[in-house]
Parts: structure tokens; C-alpha cells; sequence
């Protein structure tokens, strides 16, 4: 099945956003810096952070994950992939320079690191519905997963959300059913984070 149409949907909505509020959270449609740094943090219990790892940020904007991981003194060797240029555009701007770090807008070129994670790509499915986007989800998760030697991780909304903030042009997942989907397609060892402070959940998958 083709994912083009739902693909070029929400590359014009993200190259939207980085247009309008530049290289900040507002950029990637999250509300805050403590937010986005808090899903950092659930990501990246995925890897072993005491010692050196090379990673794949699945849908990485502009790259914030880099400045979270050197603030934080990791070693790493780090991929990002985003389908909008745009993104792309701002993230080589933001860390040219910095040899153990690339970007790229095609997804062919991704080699397997020993994790690979995605923040809020699975979030926005705009006019998509609930039924397609989840073969969506469900499509990218095996590519995610080749990519992660060690593991990966990814979040998404929750369906426990309160009905009265839930939007429609965005998509609320079962956690039940996406850690019972990774611990029959993945692994045995998988994770699932419900206990932080937002409206979603984080899946990590150990292989």
C-alpha cells in the first residue's frame, strides 16, 4: 500500500510550522521546551547512555534531540531523517559543523544504528482516517525497527486522553494494542511508559 497522499498531507503541514515559528518546540507542534525535552527523556531510556551509541531520530525536525544528548555530555554518532526540506534546511543550519552528526530528507539513505527513535511522528493524521492511519503506523514501525539494532522507541498520542481536548485531526492510540502488536512482531522485551506528565505514551522495544 502507497502512503504518498498521507505523506505529502503532513510534509506540508510541518514545513508549515517550521515556517511560521522557526527552530523551536512551536516548530515541531509541541507546546513547550519542557514537553519536548520530557519525551526526550522516555525516548531515550532505549539506550545505554553511559557509554558511546549511534542512533537514528525517525522524523527529526530540526534536530533539537542533538542539542538535549550533548547537553547531557552522551557520546553518540546520530542520523536525523524528516520527508520536509524545510526541516532538513533548518537542521544542517543549526549544526553544521558537527562531524558525527547528518541529516536527510530520503529515507533509503538511513543505515541501522544501534537504536532508532521517533518523537511525535504518529500524532498528526489531519483528513487521514483513523483506519488508515494506522496501517501507517503499523507500516513505519517495521521500518523503524530494522533500523534499531539494539531497540527503538516512539511515542503517540494515548486514547485516554479527556474527551474534551481530544482533537480530530489527530490520532489517539490504544496503548494496549501497540505494546501487544511490538511484543508479537518485535521482541519480547518491550516497555510501556503511560506514567508522565502528557497526554500520550512512549513504547521501547529491546531486542
Amino acid at each position: 500500500m502507497s502512503f504518498n497522499r498521507i505523506l505529502d498531507r503532513v510534509r506540508q503541514y510541518y514545513s508549515g510550522k517550521i515556517e511560521t515559528y522557526g527552530a523551536r518546540p512551536r516548530g515541531v507542534d509541541w507546546n513547550s521546551l519542557e514537553s519536548q525535552e520530557l519525551r526526550f527523556e522516555q525516548l531515550l531510556r532505549v539506550c545505554d547512555c553511559t557509554e558511546a551509541f549511534s542512533i537514528n531520530d525517525y522524523g527529526c525536525g530540526y534536530g533539537a534531540l542533538v542539542e538535549y544528548m550533548t547537553d547531557r555530555g552522551y557520546m553518540f554518532q546520530y542520523c536525523g531523517f524528516d520527508i520536509s526540506e524545510q526541516m532538513i534546511a533548518k537542521a544542517r543550519e543549526l549544526h553544521r559543523g558537527l562531524p558525527h552528526c547528518e541529516f536527510s530528507t530520503d529515507e533509503s539513505l538511513l543505515t541501522m544504528a544501534d537504536y532508532t527513535v521517533a518523537s511525535g511522528l504518529f500524532n498528526v493524521k489531519l483528513q487521514t482516517s483513523d483506519e488508515e492511519w494506522e496501517e501507517y503506523v503499523l507500516h513505519t514501525l517495521g521500518r523503524i525497527a530494522e533500523l534499531g539494532e539494539k531497540g527503538f522507541a516512539f511515542n503517540i498520542l494515548t486514547r485516554y486522553s479527556d474527551r474534551d481536548c481530544m482533537r480530530p485531526d489527530l490520532y489517539y492510540a490504544d496503548p494496549c494494542h501497540l505494546f501487544d502488536y511490538c511484543r508479537t512482531m518485535f521482541s519480547r522485551r518491550v516497555s510501556l511508559l503511560h506514567d508522565y506528565r502528557l497526554y500520550e505514551f512512549t513504547v521501547i522495544v529491546r531486542k
